[in-house]
């Protein structure tokens, strides 16, 4: 999507502000014993309270073939990103790692945001690797700029991952948001500066750097949508919808409590 009027911009804003309420409300619910299913019930209320719509429940991506049946994506450990906490039962445990990947329509805009959270305390391998996936979002933000390109982002991400000694997940990555889900351009997670579509002002982008522990391969499940780590390690994802502005960049969906 490209923001051309004041009104597009204002309703972006809007609607990345609920969808950061809602994941910080969703964050505080996650804990040793709820279930996954709880959680997406949780966040299709949250969503429908506050007068908008799921972006995910009902939308079918390019290449799947059926629609995604739930609100929220809950992957949890060895889940890489686009579990379905509807089909797949399963009961958060002390020490886990969980990503929460949420989309909500507002006025028309889509919006789309994740976090991964420990359920309770967990190992600090875990820990490490949750920090240096959130600090590759941010180097990636920090290189979308008005008149820059997607490679700018994609090499940012991966050099921040490629000095932790954790796997970038390469054939998974960020993309255009705002008409619909998923958009053009793709940003992949790996690449080169100076090279991919060149950032025009306006754009809207949903960054998402994903890295696992082991290595970068990944494996779809037989549910068409659910990919996990090949190696059975842990993997963690974190995603923010971005507005790129001549004055700088903006983050869409950031959370009330959220810091830099």
């Amino acid at each position: 999507m490209i923001i051309r009027t004041a009104t597009q911009r204002a309703d972006l804003l809007e609607a990345g502000r609920r969808l950061g309420a809602v994941l910080e409300a969703l964050e505080t619910y996650v804990a040793p014993g709820m279930s996954v299913e709880e959680l997406d019930t949780l966040a299709e209320k949250l969503i429908r309270d506050g007068g908008d719509e799921p972006a995910f429940l009902g939308y079918t991506p390019g290449g799947a073939n059926r629609a995604y049946p739930a609100t929220l994506c809950v992957s949890v450990n060895e889940e890489v990103v686009h579990g379905i906490p509807t089909e797949n039962p399963r009961t958060l445990l002390a020490g886990d790692i969980v990503s929460l990947d949420l989309g909500l329509t507002h006025n028309g805009i889509i919006v789309d945001s994740a976090i991964t959270v420990a359920v309770g305390k967990t190992d600090e391998n875990s820990e490490k690797l949750m920090r240096a996936t959130k600090a590759a979002l941010y180097t990636g933000i920090a290189a979308a700029r008005v008149g820059g390109r997607v490679g700018d982002i994609s090499h940012a991400i991966e050099q921040s991952l490629a000095k932790t000694g954790f796997s970038v997940v390469e054939i998974l990555g960020g993309h255009a948001v705002g008409d619909a889900v998923h958009e053009e351009p793709f940003i992949p997670n790996v690449g080169h500066k100076g090279t991919g579509e060149e950032l025009e002002e306006g754009l809207v982008l949903a960054l998402e750097p994903i890295a696992n522990a082991g290595r970068s391969a990944v494996v779809l499940a037989p549910d068409g949508y659910t990919f996990l780590t090949k190696d059975g390690k842990r993997s963690a994802h974190f995603e923010h919808t971005i507005l790129i502005e001549k004055g700088g960049t903006t983050i869409v969906t950031r959370r009330p409590s959220e810091k830099f």
